[in-house]
């Protein structure tokens, strides 16, 4: 039976260090995620982890605790492989441009998984390994498929805050790849000029913008009551 870990400076807890950083996780094709919610949605996913670390079995609680990035430390860490996750398109596509918030980016991979869409990331969006982004997918990222921002075939549809067709008078017919940008910069001319059409969400209310995750997901659910998944 292998020994509990009892020295920080052990290699698999200087692993977990070094996944913090975003070089490292592409570098070494790894990504870890914390807490036993996540671990099994990988597993449920039918990924094999390269490793894992469960507090006072594998590896002394207080010496993971310090590797986590969680203010409540996990009872379970695991390591994947960025090379497992799903990656291909669907009839419809989420297309982040730019959008660096890992929160965000986490919570459009969730608002796709909920929808059946696909997510397509551009140079500059968060790593959607990252820490921040994995816990905010809730397990979406084990199912979502990824791919690059230019890959997804079909009607490119730039999602702007003001002045594009209505959402529900958006033609119901192939398929779609809603373009978003970051909140602060949205969608820069070049950008723009590559999509087929524009569209906004009606706001009733007044308001100047949507942030860019609630955006995501009101467009998806519009699109879904139409069939469009």
């Amino acid at each position: 039976m292998a020994s509990v870990i009892t020295s920080r400076d052990n290699e698999r807890l200087k692993l977990l260090r070094k996944l913090h950083e975003r070089s490292w996780r592409e570098k070494l094709g790894l990504f870890a995620v914390e807490g036993e919610d996540l671990v099994d949605a990988g597993l449920s996913a039918g990924l094999d982890p390269s490793d894992v670390l469960v507090a006072g079995e594998d590896v002394e609680a207080e010496l993971l605790a310090e590797v986590s990035t969680l203010v409540h430390p996990p009872r379970v860490v695991a390591v994947f492989r960025r090379d497992d996750l799903p990656r291909g398109t669907r009839p419809v596509t989420l297309a982040l441009w730019r959008v660096a918030d890992p929160g965000n980016v986490g919570t459009l991979l969730r608002a796709a998984d909920a929808f059946g869409a696909g997510v397509a990331l551009s140079d500059g969006c968060a790593d959607p390994t990252g820490p921040k982004a994995t816990r905010a997918s809730m397990g979406a990222i084990f199912r979502v498929p990824l791919a690059a921002f230019e890959e997804p075939a079909g009607r490119r549809v730039a999602l702007v805050a003001h002045g594009g067709t209505p959402l529900p008078e958006l033609a119901a017919d192939g398929d779609i790849v809603l373009v978003l940008g970051a909140e602060r910069d949205g969608l820069p001319p070049d950008v723009l000029a590559r999509c087929d059409e524009r569209v906004s969400i009606p706001q009733p209310g007044g308001g100047e913008s949507l942030n860019v995750a609630m955006a995501g997901a009101i467009a998806l659910y519009e699109l879904s009551k139409r069939g469009l998944d």
